[in-house]
């Protein structure tokens, strides 16, 4: 049961079950005409994505509730099989990737880049992660394949441990572009939760209910930092505002699992 709402920016935040905060259902979104500096700023968007594990404590791996399907969630991995994911400019997916007790793994050689069956333009995603030390994989999202990798135009949210990893860009840092100054991620071979919210209006990133950063992909902020980034040299980074959502092999053992999706619908 809900128990009210606050319209915000052309979104309605909603008390939802368990007391947890949700982005309603129905919520669309506008084409972003107005400036940045006129975009309301969230006060109340933190708790709108925040998952405790206390919240699913109770239910099974790679299943949705009853009201996140209501919500119009869908899972992008049923847990048993790897349906509905293809390696990058490809037809199959690669065999090291497998499902390992219930994840979606990149357990061996031959795995490769894998994205969605789908496109996907505005959405929440929630997911959880869990790396090998030393481990280094990543999220991308609008990707196409106009490039001869996912990362040339689909923007990257960092997989990492950031104990014993060797990049300096940080696990759940949006890569080379917004960073946070606080790290809330499990150690390797634990847990963690990603959650993202990508609009034309906002997009937002969360670890483990930790809010990381926030931007408008496109704005001016965004442009300058992608300038100053490795990117700046790619024409087609960012460029796209839908596009396949992807993993990435980079070569360490990780895995994924509950990863579920909803759509946001424009006007």
């Amino acid at each position: 049961m809900r128990s009210g709402g606050v319209q915000i920016a052309g979104f309605t935040a909603h008390l939802g079950y368990n007391g947890r905060a949700l982005i309603d259902p129905c919520i669309s979104y506008r084409e972003p005409t107005m400036k940045l500096s006129t975009i309301v700023r969230f006060s109340l968007v933190a708790a709108c994505f925040v998952v405790t594990s206390a919240a699913r404590a109770d239910q099974p791996l790679n299943a949705l509730t009853a009201q996140e399907v209501s919500d119009g969630w869908k899972l992008l991995f049923d847990g048993k099989s790897t349906d509905g994911w293809r390696n990058f400019k490809k037809d199959k997916i690669g065999e090291g990737w497998q499902v390992v007790d219930g994840a979606l793994a990149r357990a061996a050689e031959g795995a490769g880049d894998i994205v969605t069956e789908d496109e996907y333009e505005a959405f929440e995603l929630v997911l959880e992660y869990k790396i090998g030390k030393a481990g280094n994989s990543g999220l991308m999202y609008h990707v196409s394949e106009d490039e001869a990798t996912p990362w040339m135009t689909g923007p990257e949210i960092q997989v990492q441990d950031n104990k014993a990893g060797h990049d300096p860009q940080k696990s759940g840092w949006l890569y080379q572009l917004y960073d946070a100054d606080t790290d809330a991620t499990k150690p390797a071979g634990e847990w963690n939760e990603l959650r993202v919210l990508i609009t034309p209006e906002k997009c937002e990133q969360y670890m483990n209910g930790v809010k990381y950063c926030e931007y408008v992909k496109g704005s001016d902020d965004w442009n300058e930092r992608v300038a100053k980034s490795k990117f700046g040299s790619m024409p087609k980074f960012g460029k796209p505002t839908k596009g396949y959502i992807c993993l990435q092999d980079h070569g360490d053992p990780v895995a994924y699992r509950n990863i579920r999706i909803r759509v946001i619908e424009k006007k």
